[in-house]
């Protein structure tokens, strides 16, 4: 079985200015000269903190690109601190002036103040899983001996760090459950570092690993060490290379990271990144290697605990290839090669000729999410229209039942080794907290096995799905859930989200901070939009590198949907996107300003000349294009690229554009720009708010106390803008 697990940290360097004396400073030299000529005669509300326009100017292919705030870059520079404190106090006077604000923050903390549990993990016999007592930072890690066994701290992550910024993951326990490797990263970033405990004494190993991202840890069968991944120590390379050249090596346990051997490197491919895992059995290793972000990967194997080359099994990267589980010789594969729907397929190793490989499970009109080999059984989670089925088939690929669900939802995890006699998976809908199940075999039996109670009124709710037909007349799925007696007068405060790419699925999520906005009479909306991988490979694909329009117009048809509907009106419709969804809505807004009341845009992707030259941002290029290295990628990233895209004059919606100061995964730098080229362009009518987290990441990791204040903000901006307090 293979485990994902992908941080989103970097160690931080506390900034040391005093925010109210460079807030004032800056907040007095504020004015609106930079509005054009074209705006005199309008009465400006808001006025922005001065930004400095540089002379830099970039050629594409010809086409000279002026990057006026290219010096934001630098967020240990003296400026751009002073002018993201005076950013981060123009916004704080915005939303504490929201009568919403601490009614919210106090509402979100009581939904927020339930025992949240993960699904347990056996291992060595024992049960490891998480827990979160409530409002603590960060999930504590326990292990019992039996499912009904008492219960004792492995891991508090909570006594890392005072303020809770230090969080774990990935976390991988040796095949006999005596040890604990566990990678610990700081104030959200991607990097981080390992450390190994000792489960029974609760005492760490002396060594600590470093220079890790987006790391594997494979355990060896007798517990000795294991292999992971790695980069070279950023000192001795170029600035800009830190996140190539990834190597794996192996630890044996208590030694030195500087005895570590080798294990694996390719010279010829520094872009390659090395994911190394073990199959249950415990006879093979094996590399899952990427080149960026792409959904198409390789296979590379060798036998466990051996010194032999590795095989290179799978080097074409022509497709997706997802290892569920071997027997024997026989190597079980989920993947899209000749199905963009996904099927499961057999190797054997001794005879791999792809004429020889054998289907198992084929492609069908739903898509495969996910499959796990447990107990001599396939259990597979299909995607139907953007919401989840489950089924279990025998060896043979023959279907054995099909399990019910407690509504339409996600199963968020199947959690099994190949040779338990049972599973556990989680289950939650907009309306259903994310509740854990228990399969057993014995009993052929699917019981709950953990649901939380949280303070709120279900059943006064509803969840719906509907299709929306697209600007190409491409049927889009859009989930609504809003109070059964709601009134479709149009004028209802509606939040649309959505995300779009990477062929990431959007399917019904639980959320406490939806709980608010519902309970204050809110429509929430999540779009089903191509980009994602809701319907196979071909829905990913007609959303990204040039075809990338077709997001944002599935997105506008959404916001249409919702208003030729009766449930809103474009003054009372705010969109919402993280990442890559803060792309989305950015370019969307920018498309359509008149088309919304409201966005919230989170740690967004919004260069989309130059985004491939910072930190994680080479990964992407698979998806979104190389505007330096093509052309013709130039043409249609410039045609939409938000930052280059703002209009002069224009009047957009409110805008409240978050990030964070550490953010390694989209760096912070996207969200300042686009800010100081809003607020530059802007007539100034609404306000245009920029919310610069300190000590905070992509996302991943945050503490408890972080995502409260943080949600409560984004609420409090909502209700002040739709006049909802």
């Amino acid at each position: 079985m293979i485990y994902y697990e992908k941080a989103l940290n970097r160690i931080f360097k506390p900034i040391v200015m005093s925010l109210t004396l460079v807030a004032i400073s800056y907040l007095a030299a504020c004015s609106s000269a930079t509005v054009g000529d074209e705006n005199a005669s309008v009465e400006r509300n808001y006025t922005y903190p001065s930004a400095r326009m540089s002379s830099t100017v970039d050629d594409f292919h010809g086409t000279k690109v002026p990057d006026p705030y290219d010096w934001m870059s630098d967020h240990e520079n003296e400026e751009v601190i002073a002018w993201v404190d005076a950013q981060n106090a123009l916004t704080r006077k915005f939303i504490d002036s929201s009568s919403s604000k601490e009614k919210l923050k106090t509402r979100y903390s009581e939904l927020y103040d339930y025992t949240k549990y993960s699904a347990p993990s056996k291992i060595g016999g024992r049960y490891f899983y998480r827990k979160n007592e409530g409002l603590q930072n960060q999930s504590v890690i326990y292990v019992q001996e039996s499912l009904d066994g008492e219960s004792r701290i492995v891991l508090d992550p909570n006594k890392l760090s005072e303020d809770g910024t230090v969080s774990i993951s990935p976390t991988q326990y040796s095949p006999d459950g005596k040890y604990l490797a566990y990678g610990a990263s700081k104030s959200g970033s991607d990097w981080k570092e390992i450390f190994i405990r000792n489960i029974d004494s609760g005492e760490n190993f002396e060594e600590v690993l470093k220079h890790s991202k987006f790391s594997g840890i494979a355990w060896d069968t007798k517990s000795q060490g294991f292999y992971y991944n790695r980069f070279p120590d950023p000192s001795t390379v170029e600035p800009g290379q830190e996140s190539y050249n990834s190597k794996v090596y192996y630890h044996k346990l208590g030694t030195s990271q500087s005895e570590d051997p080798l294990v694996y490197e390719r010279t010829d491919k520094p872009e390659y990144g090395f994911w190394p895992f073990s199959t249950d059995d415990g006879k093979y290793l094996m590399l899952w290697v990427s080149h960026g972000a792409a959904s198409n990967n390789r296979i590379y194997y060798r036998e466990m605990d051996s010194d032999g080359d590795f095989i290179r099994l799978l080097d074409e990267a022509d497709a997706e290839y997802y290892p569920v589980g071997t027997i024997g010789t026989q190597l079980y594969l989920q993947t899209n090669k000749d199905a963009t729907r996904r099927k499961i397929i057999s190797i054997d190793l001794t005879n791999p000729a792809p004429e020889q490989w054998k289907t198992v499970i084929p492609e069908g009109d739903d898509v495969i999410a996910r499959s796990v080999l447990v107990n001599d059984h396939f259990v597979v989670s299909y995607m139907h229209d953007a919401h989840y089925l489950i089924k279990m088939y025998n060896l043979e690929g023959n279907l054995i039942k099909t399990f019910e669900l407690p509504m339409i939802g996600s199963v968020n995890l199947i959690d099994a080794h190949q040779f338990d006699k049972e599973f556990f998976l989680t289950f939650e809908s907009f309306l259903y907290p994310s509740s854990i199940y228990r399969y057993d075999f014995n009993t052929d039996s699917l019981e709950l096995f953990r649901k939380p109670e949280i303070d709120f009124d279900f059943g006064m709710y509803v969840t719906k799905q509907v299709f929306v037909t697209s600007k190409d007349s491409t049927q889009v799925p859009l989930f609504i859930t809003h109070k059964k007696d709601i009134v479709l007068d149009g004028n209802n405060p509606t939040l649309l989200y959505a995300y779009g790419g990477f062929n990431v699925s959007i399917t019904p999520r639980f959320s406490t901070s939806r709980l608010m906005w519902l309970e204050n009479g809110g429509v929430y909306a999540s779009a089903v939009l191509r980009g994602g991988g809701e319907y196979g490979e071909e829905w990913h694909e007609a959303g990204k590198l040039g075809n990338k329009q077709n997001v944002f117009d599935d997105f506008i048809a959404s916001g249409k949907w919702l208003i030729d509907n009766g449930y809103t009106n474009s003054s009372r419709l705010a969109i919402e996107g993280a990442s890559n969804g803060g792309l989305l809505v950015a370019a969307t807004m920018l498309q359509q300003p008149k088309l919304f009341g409201a966005v919230v845009c989170r740690v967004p992707v919004t260069d989309m000349l130059r985004y491939h030259k910072w930190t994680a941002g080479r990964y992407w290029t698979d998806e979104y294009g190389n505007a330096e290295e093509d052309a013709e990628h130039f043409k249609y990233l410039y045609e939409y690229s938000p930052l280059h895209n703002v209009v002069r004059g224009e009047t957009y919606p409110p805008i409240l554009i978050t990030t964070a100061d550490t953010d390694d995964r989209v760096v912070p730098r996207h969200a300042k720009k686009f800010a100081a080229t809003l607020q530059a362009a802007d007539a100034g009518i609404n306000p245009i708010l920029l919310r610069v987290e300190k000590k905070a990441g992509h996302g991943a990791g945050k503490p408890t106390s972080k995502i409260i204040e943080e949600q409560s903000d984004i609420y409090a901006f909502l209700h002040k803008v739709f006049g909802m307090e």
